[in-house]
């Protein structure tokens, strides 16, 4: 559909349309059923098309179909990151010095099983009313470490074109900041909602960055790269994040053929977060040692700029999950692994007391 808000007005949010795409298991019947009143789920009739009508374990379809294992999470939480607790203001996250995150919405063109903020999403629309807006960039105004801002939600993209762009040239004319990004999955949801004239739009705002949020190849549609084309054509510089999903994308070869068709379409890779411990996702959740595994595996194997950082986010900030390469110092060199499991050892001496004096002083701050 061209009209991405009739399309909107079609999601699917009933049994008896989800029916029309996928024949439904028992599993996914009952968590259906069950999870009325706990978590909600909405399907745009986009996304729904590319779910595989049979199989169940259909990378997109795990993705949005409700299973009853959403209800048998005894480890996860609402907030995991503590977000609500670091909110100085409504709907306004602030845990790093120089940068803030700026829940503008809380729709989204489909729910993710996996959303961080399930506890939030809904089909009501924005939910900052003026005085919200501009008490969140009133803050943001009187903060001058504060050089970042992310919008997210939610998905900002769902708002109107002139409110999306009224919002980021009001944060652009601060004159700490120095770049605005919104987070968005429309560009693999809903790509019909990427205009030209939107895109026209956000650039009259540079530094402005979009990053998007891919999970597998099979979301790599003509119609999402043509989106992705518009945003880059238009010159918004696009990254990508990823959730490392049991059943979706818990594989070398998938996470490599994913990246390797992002860069294809101008879209760096960016992040592979650990799935959070978020109520409703046990079934989702990967070993934090297998997804280094599976990380390390693209190493050697593919272009540097399509391998994502895999990043778990915690309350303190993000920690990154590297495997290990540098394994320590033997005299005069310095022991490390190479992709490929050989060991490799690089000469790099301490320096000598004399060295150490004629270095020159540090410049100081």
């Amino acid at each position: 559909m061209n009209d991405w808000q009739e399309e909107l007005r079609n999601s699917v949010t009933t049994v008896e349309q989800l029916e029309q795409y996928i024949n439904l298991t028992p599993d996914e019947r009952e968590g259906l059923a069950r999870i009325e009143g706990v978590f909600n789920w909405s399907i745009s009739p986009y996304y729904a098309s590319l779910m595989d009508r049979d199989d169940p374990d259909c990378p997109v379809r795990r993705q949005v179909v409700p299973r009853v294992q959403e209800l048998h999470d005894e480890l996860g939480v609402w907030d995991p990151l503590h977000e609500e607790d670091q909110s100085p203001v409504k709907n306004l996250i602030h845990i790093y010095p120089d940068r803030v995150a700026f829940l503008v919405s809380s729709v989204c063109a489909t729910f993710c099983r996996f959303c961080l903020r399930k506890r939030m999403v809904d089909t009501a629309g924005c939910p900052l009313d003026d005085d919200n807006l501009a008490e969140g960039i009133d803050y943001i105004r009187s903060r001058p470490a504060v050089r970042d801002v992310l919008l997210t939600g939610g998905d900002p993209l769902l708002m109107p074109d002139e409110q999306i762009e009224e919002i980021v040239a009001r944060i652009h004319a601060i004159p700490h900041v120095q770049l605005v990004r919104i987070g968005t999955r429309t560009p693999c949801t809903l790509p019909s909602r990427v205009t030209e004239d939107l895109c026209r739009r956000l650039a009259r705002h540079q530094p402005f960055w979009i990053n998007t949020h891919f999970n597998h190849p099979k979301e790599l549609t003509p119609e999402a790269v043509a989106a992705c084309a518009r945003i880059v054509d238009a010159g918004i510089p696009m990254g990508n994040q990823s959730v490392l999903l049991k059943g979706v994308n818990d594989d070398t070869a998938v996470l490599k053929e994913l990246g390797e068709r992002l860069v294809a379409a101008r879209v760096r890779p960016y992040y592979l977060y650990q799935c959070q411990v978020l109520k409703g996702t046990v079934h989702f959740r990967v070993q934090i040692e297998r997804g280094v595994q599976i990380v390390r595996g693209l190493r050697g194997r593919t272009t540097g700029f399509a391998i994502p950082q895999y990043v778990l986010d915690t309350p303190h900030g993000k920690v990154p999950l590297n495997y290990q390469y540098l394994k320590g110092r033997q005299g005069d060199g310095v022991v490390m692994e190479t992709y490929s499991g050989k060991t490799w050892t690089e000469p790099n001496p301490v320096p000598t007391s004399c060295e150490r004096q004629a270095e020159p002083n540090p410049v100081s701050s």
